[in-house]
């Protein structure tokens, strides 16, 4: 495959992992990729080589015999992963990628946070206090393991991801809720500050970070310049529909508390108070990274989802 690198991707069917594989499916002379996965969505038809199986089974792991130039993991989420995929994949690794998240910095500073800001170690209650929990548990592990073998590691830690494929309840809740109801909340009561980062950004962060020599040991954070409140990230939806979606759509001035009660989703920070902000200046110098303007980011997005929702 002469410089063509080779990269084993865990997880990589969904949503950040799908999209990483279309972005280096663009570049096949460059990568060669394999995805293990449990199968539910091949990646064959991107030039993907599939293992369906289970990341926690030995055995769908010494399947794994490639001579990989990355391994990069989008689906670890709990404290042994890192370690189970390391000790079990037949394979040489060349450099482990964990994918991270900003969620897992210490919180209430009011600081900026760049890499070097402590991580949090206190517990919180609920399904997003696990998520983060074993996200920190992993960037540990990775450490420790990685580091008894010898295998560069690199830590990417995304914002708020959003754009096509994206399942989670953001963005595209909003988008249909345009195109089949013509109604965009406004909520009245929220101060709240986000950072964004279009998939197809975070995508490319991967593909820097690969084989690089000066991501080795490192963590980035992946985000976009500045903040957001929830009134511009409405403005930056609305503004991306086209015409005649954008002129009938009534906005609906409602409270975070009945928004909540009717089933409207709130999911980015409320107040102020709940705010945390990150810098992308390490990733810029370090991996060159440039980051999508929100609205140029919007405007694909809504094109995406307007053709699923119509």
């Amino acid at each position: 495959m002469g410089d063509c690198k080779e990269i084993l991707v865990l997880g990589g069917s969904y949503f950040y992992g799908r999209v990483f594989v279309m972005e280096a499916s663009r570049e096949r002379e460059k990568y060669r990729i394999t995805v293990l996965n449990r199968g539910t969505y091949s990646m064959a038809e991107f030039g993907a080589e599939q293992i369906t199986g289970n990341r926690h089974d030995p055995a769908v792991l010494a399947a794994c015999t490639g001579n990989y130039d990355a391994v990069v993991d989008f689906c670890a989420y709990g404290s042994g992963d890192v370690r189970m995929a390391v000790e079990n994949i037949a394979g040489s690794i060349g450099q482990y990628i964990l994918i991270s998240t900003v969620d897992v910095y210490e919180r209430g500073s009011g600081q900026i946070k760049t890499e070097e800001h402590p991580l949090e170690h206190r517990t919180f209650p609920g399904e997003t206090g696990a998520y983060i929990a074993g996200k920190i548990a992993l960037e540990e592990e990775l450490q420790r393991v990685c580091g008894d073998r010898s295998i560069p590691y690199t830590v990417l830690r995304p914002a708020i991801l959003y754009g096509p494929y994206n399942y989670a309840l953001r963005e595209s809740v909003y988008i249909r809720m345009m195109l089949t109801d013509h109604i965009l909340p406004r909520f009245t009561d929220s101060d709240g500050r986000f950072q964004f980062v279009y998939v197809k950004d975070a995508a490319q962060a991967v593909l820097r970070a690969a084989g690089c020599r000066k991501a080795y040991g490192q963590a980035f954070n992946l985000c976009q310049d500045g903040s957001v409140t929830y009134d511009g990230f409405f403005d930056a939806l609305k503004s991306a529909a086209d015409p005649e979606t954008a002129a009938a759509v009534q906005e609906l001035p409602i409270s975070v508390e009945d928004a909540d009660a009717r089933g409207i989703p709130v999911p980015f920070p409320v107040t102020e108070q709940e705010t945390e902000l990150c810098s992308n200046e390490k990733s810029k110098k370090l991996l060159g990274m440039e980051y999508t303007d929100l609205q140029k980011g919007m405007e694909k997005t809504y094109r995406a989802f307007r053709n699923v929702f119509l």
